[in-house]
């Protein structure tokens, strides 16, 4: 069975790499979002044309990575959400509740610090981890039913 992955969230830390590299050898196609973060703010006005209001600027941007966005989740068969500890990340809790609202499996990726301003959004996960490698162990749980050594 192959199992389709969507890494959403924060793309400050090599937290995706970790995943990706630590599932190798298991059947996972992984997508997500666009991590240049300069080019998926500036996605919609280098394509659509400038804007001299943020506002306008930023939801150019946001539309056009939606669309990316939604195919991912939509297609998934597992949703990871990563909360980082630097900036508030309102898109990867928007994320999570599209995924959630689908009836997609969840699970959400974050430290301690985070845990009471993320208790709905867990309550909604099927897991909540605090490391990118007990991700990877429950992909490898979920794929072949084996246990951490």
């Amino acid at each position: 069975m192959t199992l389709h992955v969507y890494l959403s969230g924060e793309i400050h830390t090599d937290w995706r790499d970790q995943i990706i590299d630590g599932a190798a050898g298991l059947d996972v196609v992984f997508t997500g979002p666009v991590t240049d973060h300069a080019a998926s703010d500036d996605c919609g006005v280098a394509i659509l044309g400038g804007e001299e209001n943020k506002f306008w600027h930023d939801r150019k941007g946001a539309q056009l990575n939606a669309i990316r966005t939604r195919k991912g989740i939509e297609e998934a068969d597992v949703v990871v959400v990563r909360f980082g500890d630097q900036y508030k990340q309102w898109n990867a809790a928007f994320d999570a509740g599209y995924a959630a609202a689908l009836g997609k499996s969840l699970v959400i990726l974050h430290g301690d610090d985070h845990a009471h301003a993320l208790k709905e959004v867990d309550a909604a996960a099927l897991a909540v981890a605090q490391e990118p490698a007990q991700v990877v162990q429950i992909l490898r749980y979920v794929l072949t039913g084996s246990l951490p050594e």
